[in-house]
């Protein structure tokens, strides 16, 4: 049953409106919700929680790290680079830099006092690490120690969402664009409604969310990035190219957009521009997403050996992503699943990552699992209930529809490859082609 939810965004955009705070005012926060610290720790903190990089650089690390070496024991500054490291991470995707990050905020609390800010870093990167019931732990914590502070119920209702918690996730994300009208907020706004089937909601509070980023290059080019996918989700190559190369203009070279310019490309059926800013992605920040997408990008026009290798890679990536502490059973069980990597174990791969995140992605992770592993009456019940928030995500249509098909539904399995393709014609470089195909010859 799709779960109806009232979102505060309305009230919130006309308070913020007549306040005039939505320009300016995304980095600060009033006296009495913050403890006395420093506005770089301010800054460092509002753009870990938000999700956007930051460009804090190389450089940025360095210093910090070389007035930690002068200063080891300044609780204040540890925070800092606690939370500098995150950002590199994002910068980077080098996770060497999560157990840095660790280290510099336990030793903050080790040498300070109980700090709301080194509390919300720990949980900031308890999220990063998929370690979702940690993270509730953490700003439940932070939320004590900051009454009145916006920043804790991002936190919370990120590991909320991923716990499967949704009513409650929801209720925490309008107390928080309550308290602050804000980027991260707005962003989290735009989230929710996705998820509930309101994608055009979604693309609304994500226009206020690039408001919210007044002209800061970076926040401004994240909030355009995530315009973009909603649009292209929605089928609107144009306005989603429109989103990307505003990405491009306000932060040139930006990865995460080069590679949602990579989806645009392919969605139009350039697949030369596709793979050529996909490359590009993966040479400025190898993650998991750019270089399957720049696999199946090549799988696609036939260059299967350099597929192959760009797919091996994303094992490796995963590797060193537990070894630095992030959990990724669920999007390598998603991965596993889409090519066929031991069926078998894949299912148990996915069953722990449902155990870990029992939200409707782990949901239709093992529903994937099972449908490509042949179990396909274990496979139906599961994919059934990843839609139950009502979501209008076309691969999670396509993943029903596989599974009604393994289950010689294959009535259903038209109807909802239909429906994905409906949502966007281009929902995905390898199984749009399929679903396509498979309408064909009905």
């Amino acid at each position: 049953m799709r779960r109806r939810t009232t979102f505060l965004v309305g009230g919130a955009v006309a308070v913020a409106l007549a306040l005039g705070s939505l320009v300016g005012g995304v980095l600060s926060e009033s006296r009495s919700a913050v403890p006395a610290s420093s506005a770089a720790s301010g800054v460092l903190v509002e753009h870990a929680l938000t999700g956007t990089a930051g460009g804090v650089g190389a450089g940025g690390v360095s210093r910090l790290e070389t007035a930690v070496h002068a200063r080891p024991r300044d609780p204040e500054l540890l925070v800092q680079l606690g939370f500098a490291y995150q950002l590199r991470w994002r910068e980077t995707a080098d996770a060497s830099y999560l157990p840095r990050s660790e280290a510099a905020l336990r030793r903050s609390l080790r040498f300070g006092t109980d700090d709301a800010n080194a509390v919300l870093g720990l949980g900031s990167l308890a999220l990063i690490q998929h370690e979702f019931r940690t993270a509730l732990m953490y700003g439940r914590h932070a939320e004590k120690l900051l009454p009145g502070s916006y920043r804790p119920y991002g936190v919370i209702g990120d590991a909320l969402i991923e716990l499967g918690r949704y009513d409650a996730a929801f209720a925490s994300f309008e107390r928080m664009i309550s308290l602050r009208p804000s980027l991260a907020s707005y962003a989290r706004i735009a989230y929710a409604r996705e998820l509930t089937g309101d994608r055009t909601g979604a693309a609304a509070a994500m226009r206020l969310a690039l408001l919210s980023a007044a002209g800061q290059p970076e926040p401004t080019a994240w909030a355009h990035v995530e315009l973009a996918k909603l649009d292209l989700a929605m089928g609107r190559n144009r306005i989603a190219r429109r989103h990307v190369i505003a990405a491009l203009a306000s932060l040139p070279g930006y990865p995460s957009a080069r590679v949602e310019l990579a989806r645009v490309e392919a969605a139009v059926g350039n697949f030369r521009a596709a793979i050529r800013e996909a490359r590009r992605a993966v040479d400025a920040v190898p993650t998991p997403q750019a270089v399957a997408l720049l696999g199946d990008l090549l799988g696609r026009t036939g260059q299967t050996a350099e597929a192959r290798r760009q797919r091996a890679t994303v094992a490796v990536i995963d590797r060193l992503l537990e070894a630095n502490g992030v959990k990724v059973d669920l999007e390598s069980a998603s991965y596993r699943a889409d090519n066929l990597i031991r069926p078998g174990e894949t299912v148990e791969l996915a069953r722990r990552a449902l155990a870990d995140r029992p939200s409707i992605y782990g949901d239709d992770a093992l529903g994937w699992a099972l449908a490509r592993a042949g179990r396909c009456d274990e496979a139906l019940p599961v994919a059934e209930r990843a839609l139950r928030l009502g979501t209008q995500d076309p691969l999670l249509y396509f993943h029903r529809g596989y599974a009604e098909g393994c289950a010689g539904n294959r009535a259903a399995m038209r109807d909802w490859y239909g429906r994905a393709l409906a949502l966007s014609s281009q929902f995905s470089v390898r199984w749009a082609p399929v679903a396509r195909a498979t309408l064909a010859r009905s």
